[in-house]
């Protein structure tokens, strides 16, 4: 039995450090190579020594997909290819492609130049990595080798993230990496067509989160920005996710051109300024709108927004607005998880759980004190979006990237709400939150229609085996399809096509019951290996007709034939028998061809009667009825009928 094996080795039951490795039809694969921006040892990669053990990587891995630029699924690509050893293609699409360094050779800086660390790649290796990369187009299918095919469909999330179908034979596995299905003002909503794949991994980041409208969080957000500007105070954004910076960016620079405000924005140059460049030359790959306005006027070009000057980080009463997913271990997950005091660069911050009134400032706070808000602006499907990417209508569903205790509730809202039990797939951890039960209804019923799976799961180094029930595609021509249909062996079949160049799934078509003897013998249709037997030629796949098949292979045709002994009290000769056999027949048999042949045989479609004298008793006569293997029903019938007599002669 074929089957899929998949082993996470790095965002199995956590976010950070995405790497997956598949096996399926015996070619294995990287699904991205991150890195974990909550530690600074060696937890930080992914565990290699899984697959090292293998012996040469490039011998064992036929391939690297990396999904998007961010780290956390590129991180350590540098690392596993010129520093553990990987030789092979690495797919991405062109805007990672171009970004992609960019983002590696920023983190090689923060942890070789500032913190010092050793057993680091080097700026060469991150060049030598990216020679290696082989970029892809969307919707193009790629051949990495003779049975290996990968796709890639937009994902939304950040510039170039794509979604990735990998296919050998009739097994496939698509990858989301991170995606989001609600459009933004610079980037589309992911999208995928009907693939059909055996297992569809996703991400589960916001598995029990439903985000409120995007236009109540711009509106909130907005709110409190005009409120603490006009009151003079400073706002400070720190967008971890490139791409983050570049939507916020946007919606500043249109509330600042629509409420014709002075104050100044500032972002950090350096890394977004360089990423915003390739976001002013990767414009197909934003939304319709920013395409459409891009002749008059580019959206990545700011009027509003200015190079960061570190000279106003120390004004007093600064609000943060933290607008992502932080990462446990990150500043920003200990200041959102309730911790008051932290100790950056030197200087203790307090952090204030309210703003006080400005009547009670007090100067001393300009050494770090600051009111903290969280706001989601960030750029994954949350608990609603993510039931929309059931549009794969996948067979099984694999859930990465995400907290264990959130996946846990989710399978547990997907068992509550299943409507029946699927054929095959097995159980997996996952999670809903209340407020989405209507949405977990919704899946578990697309995942749960036969032949449809249930969720599976599996923590960094566990394996999960997925059995697979292999379908064959087979060409038929038209004709024949239409002749047997017409016969009606396939009527109500969906499985079959009605295209004559169309691939159709070979199903059994149940035998008709026959007709009692009682109500007489009504026409059957032939079983089906009688007309149409498949032949393979040029790897392709095909049912024909006998007479085709026959034709094509160079064959004469054998018939099989039963003959059957029926003996009759009658003194005349045997042509006179043979001559009543025929006049009850043609009497009885009013819908079937029946014929009296000059040598005094009778025939009745495919079978043939002759009357012979018996060897002992000249007032018996024996009727050899013989019949094909086709015509069996028919035979059957006529067998039953001609033991019970003729009629008398009038």
């Amino acid at each position: 039995m074929p089957e899929i094996r998949v082993t996470p080795l790095g965002a199995g039951q956590d976010v950070g450090r995405s790497c997956i490795l598949v096996s399926i039809g015996g070619k294995n694969v990287m699904l991205d190579c991150g890195m974990h921006m909550g530690f600074s040892d060696d937890r930080r990669f992914p565990d290699f020594s899984y697959i090292t053990r293998n012996g040469r990587l490039t011998d064992f891995l036929d391939c690297v997909i990396i999904s998007h630029f961010h780290l956390d699924h590129c991180g350590a690509l540098p690392y596993f290819s010129e520093m553990v050893g990987y030789d092979g293609p690495i797919y991405m699409t062109q805007p990672t492609q171009a970004i992609c360094p960019i983002l590696l050779e920023d983190y090689r800086k923060i942890a070789v130049d500032k913190k010092g660390e050793a057993n680091f790649f080097t700026s060469q290796m991150i060049k030598d990595c990216m020679k290696k990369v082989v970029a892809v187009h969307l919707h193009q299918t790629v051949q990495v080798d003779d049975e290996l095919e990968i796709k890639a469909y937009y994902a939304g999330h950040v510039l170039g993230a794509a979604m990735f179908q990998i296919k050998v034979g009739s097994e496939s596995v698509v990858y989301t990496g991170d995606y989001n299905m609600t459009p933004d003002r610079h980037l589309g909503a992911a999208w995928i067509d009907k693939c059909r794949p055996n297992l569809l991994i996703t991400e589960s980041t916001y598995a029990t989160t439903i985000r409120d409208s995007k236009r109540c969080r711009e509106r909130d957000f907005l709110k409190k920005v005009h409120e603490t500007v006009e009151r003079g105070g400073k706002v400070l954004i720190p967008v971890f996710a490139l791409g983050r910076a570049q939507e916020l960016c946007i919606l500043l620079e249109t509330f600042w051109e629509r409420m014709d405000l002075k104050a100044p924005i500032y972002f950090s140059t350096g890394l977004t300024e360089k990423a915003n460049h390739y976001y002013k030359l990767f414009i197909p790959w934003t939304n319709q709108k920013i395409r459409k306005t891009f002749v008059q006027r580019n959206m990545f070009e700011f009027k509003h927004i200015k190079a960061f000057d570190r000279a106003f980080a120390d004004s007093p009463g600064p609000m943060v607005i933290m607008p992502g997913y932080c990462v446990q271990g990150t500043v920003g997950h200990k200041i959102l998880s309730g911790q008051r005091k932290l100790e950056m660069e030197g200087r203790q911050v307090v952090i204030t759980p309210t703003l006080p009134p400005p009547a009670l400032w007090n100067p001393c706070w300009a050494a770090g004190v600051m009111q903290v808000e969280y706001m989601s602006f960030s750029a994954h499907a949350d608990a609603r979006a993510s039931c929309s990417c059931g549009q794969a209508e996948p067979e099984n569903v694999l859930l990465v990237h995400g907290e264990a205790k959130k996946m846990s509730f989710l399978k547990q809202k997907i068992e509550q709400n299943s409507v029946g039990k699927p054929r095959r797939g097995r159980a997996c951890e996952g999670g809903f939150s209340r407020a989405c039960a209507d949405r977990a209804r919704h899946l578990a019923e697309a995942l749960s229609t036969p032949p449809r799976g249930q969720l599976l799961y599996a923590a960094n180094g566990e394996t999960v085996t997925l059995s697979t029930s292999p379908s064959i595609p087979v060409g038929i021509s038209l004709g024949l399809l239409k002749r047997e249909m017409a016969q009606g062996m396939w009527a109500g079949h969906a499985g079959w096509g009605g295209a004559a160049a169309g691939q159709v799934a070979p199903q059994t078509a149940p035998a008709p019951a026959p007709a009692p003897a009682s109500q007489g013998y009504s026409r059957m249709p032939r079983s089906p290996g009688s007309c149409r037997h498949p032949i393979m030629k040029d790897s392709n796949f095909r049912l024909v007709s006998s007479e085709q098949a026959l034709k094509e292979l160079g064959l004469a045709e054998h018939q099989l034939r039963f003959t059957c002994r029926v003996h009759l009290h009658d003194t005349r000769k045997e042509q006179e028998t043979a001559l009543r056999v025929y006049s009850h027949l043609k009497s009885v048999l009013k819908d079937h061809c029946v014929q009296h042949l000059p040598d005094g045989s009778v025939t009745v479609e495919s079978i043939l009667i002759q009357a012979a004298a018996h060897s002992e008793d000249p007032s018996t006569k024996v009727l050899l009825v013989s019949w094909t293997y086709q015509d069996e029903e028919l035979g059957s019938y006529l067998t039953s009928l001609l033991k019970k007599g003729l009629p008398q002669a009038s």
